[in-house]
């Protein structure tokens, strides 16, 4: 059982202070080793995923962890490197987060998440989900009335319009879940947990939790 080592995060804690190229290269090494902990942590969760994700099989962390530049070619900050490791886990990998919803999965010093769900879907995929809850709204509720999908997320959630999608009456029974712009759920996690042995057997069991929704809005 793979864990993250506290030298990764305190990693992540240095570069939000020092981020600059001049400081990332004098430190290399430093990077090097967070990412391939952080990435070895990820194989490990893959590898639990596809024990309930079959669709999964042969998928490898390098193909669902995001890189540590920014992009800042249309930002006002014009740092280079992120301050967090990120990982997507969908089938197809990271390059397919825009068709299918996954298992999203971010370590940063305070700020560590699992997140899950479909994030800004375009709208072929969004029409084609709100068109499931209007049909059959009830396995969505009963999927986020669950015991433990409350214990972990609490709620779906997500940006809204302001008023009824195109070819809905506002006075749909639904209504406020037609309007999502985005289906999220969000699980937080403590510098603590992360570092602990717990922490693994945490993500496996927020992300099985997780899947009856995906599997929902995989439509």
């Amino acid at each position: 059982m793979e864990t993250i080592k506290k030298s990764t995060l305190d990693f992540l804690a240095a570069i939000n202070v020092n981020n600059n190229r001049d400081w990332f290269i004098a430190n290399r090494s430093m990077y090097l080793e967070a990412k391939d902990n952080f990435e070895s942590f990820v194989q490990n969760i893959i590898n639990e995923i596809i024990l309930f994700e079959p669709i999964m099989k042969g998928l490898e962390a390098k193909s669902c962890v995001f890189r540590i530049n920014r992009d800042i070619r249309f930002s006002n900050d014009k740092s280079p490197y992120k301050s967090h490791f990120g990982a997507f886990i969908v089938q197809g990998g990271k390059k397919n987060g825009d068709k299918f919803a996954g298992y999203y999965f971010h370590i940063e010093p305070g700020k560590s998440i699992m997140a899950g769900g479909a994030y800004t879907p375009p709208a072929p995929w969004l029409s084609s989900i709100r068109e499931k809850i209007s049909d059959s709204p009830d396995e969505f509720i009963k999927i986020t009335k669950a015991k433990d999908f409350i214990k972990y997320f609490g709620s779906v959630d997500g940006e809204k319009l302001k008023t009824a999608p195109k070819g809905y009456p506002k006075d749909h029974p639904h209504i406020e879940l037609l309007k999502l712009k985005s289906y999220l759920v969000v699980n937080e996690a403590t510098d603590k947990l992360v570092l602990s042995s717990d922490f693994q057997n945490h993500v496996i069991n927020v992300f099985k939790t997780m899947k009856p929704l995906n599997d929902y809005l995989n439509v």
